[in-house]
């Protein structure tokens, strides 16, 4: 039994746990992805060099990154003439098999949160502007709000207009508090100052926002180092987490962002938003391909509770539920 067939047994089956917010949050790609392959089984009669051919272009418009595209298709070829396949309408359930084996393979598979027991925990939030990181961080904080966590925020992109307050609104319709620095000012000073109320107060995370502007690699990296080195002068394994916001609608310019911020700053997990947005959810696949940190949340929509932690599983079935019928 395949991977997909072994998924979807697990999903669909009796006892079953399918996530609806996977299955709806996907509904584009896997339209998208779905439909193009059931195309192209439609237009073959045989599997041979042209229909590896539109499969690898498939496989490129659905974001899935021509370096990975290669590995998959190569892998393709070799199981379907190990199997003496040559219907191509047999061919669905390898292709997704491949897919996400490779994809599987030599990865850190972990979607999970490094909590800190019985001291605070500091994540900090890098992405570029526009990518959805102060909604990711009003979206994280609730969710560990909801798990019992106390949660304090950190206004550290002092830079962009308008983002202190944006973040504050948030805070205060969480009901968490926030330190905000001042406009135009020293993040690094409102992360010290995050730091010492955050352990005053005997918080379990402080969330830190900071500035998102990648045209300015040298200014951004430096400002990236100070905060690393305040946070490290006042909790010597910090931060715990930092965590890569990318907007999933970007495509390979989304991979390319982070290619650049996994350069400037150690990168330990990925949050995908606006997965909901998108017809090429590929993108999971390219940002494994080009930097191979896992992505640890998906956006699925807009509401609070539409952050899920990612599940490969789940996302496989909402991602290509379409080939293989229900």
């Amino acid at each position: 039994m395949g991977f997909f067939s072994k998924v979807k047994e697990k999903i669909v089956g009796k006892s079953a746990k399918q996530n609806e917010k996977y299955v709806a949050g996907l509904d584009k790609s896997n339209a998208s992805f779905s439909d193009r392959i059931n195309q192209l089984a439609a237009r073959f009669r045989e599997i041979d060099d042209d229909y590896f051919e539109e499969l690898e272009n498939i496989l490129i418009m659905s974001d899935v990154g021509v370096n990975m595209v290669m590995k998959i298709v190569d892998e393709i070829k070799k199981e379907v003439r190990l199997q003496g396949i040559t219907d191509p309408k047999d061919i669905n359930e390898i292709i997704i098999d491949k897919m996400f084996v490779i994809y599987a393979n030599d990865s850190v598979m972990t979607n999970t949160i490094n909590y800190q027991e019985n001291a605070l925990t500091v994540i900090l939030m890098v992405g570029v502007n526009g990518a959805g990181k102060t909604t990711t961080i009003a979206k994280l904080a609730h969710r560990m709000k909801d798990e019992g966590r106390h949660v304090m925020l950190v206004a550290g992109d002092t830079f962009r207009a308008g983002a202190i307050d944006q973040l504050a609104e948030w805070a205060r319709r969480l009901d968490v508090e926030i330190i905000e620095g001042k406009e135009g000012g020293d993040p690094s000073a409102a992360v010290f100052d995050g730091i010492k109320q955050a352990k005053e107060k005997k918080a379990d995370v402080l969330i830190i926002d900071t500035a998102g502007r990648l045209q300015n690699k040298v200014n951004l990296m430096n400002e990236l180092e100070k905060m690393n080195r305040i946070i490290k002068r006042e909790i010597p394994d910090g931060p715990h987490e930092t965590l890569l916001v990318v907007d999933a609608t970007t495509g390979q310019n989304g991979v390319s962002q982070a290619t650049e911020f996994a350069k400037i700053t150690e990168i330990t997990g990925i949050v995908l938003t606006k997965m909901d947005g998108t017809a090429k959810g590929g993108i999971v696949l390219s940002i494994k391909d080009a930097l191979n940190i896992p992505v640890k949340f998906i956006g699925l929509g807009e509401k609070m509770d539409d952050l899920q932690a990612f599940d490969l599983e789940q996302y496989v079935y909402g991602l290509c539920k379409n080939l293989m019928g229900e």
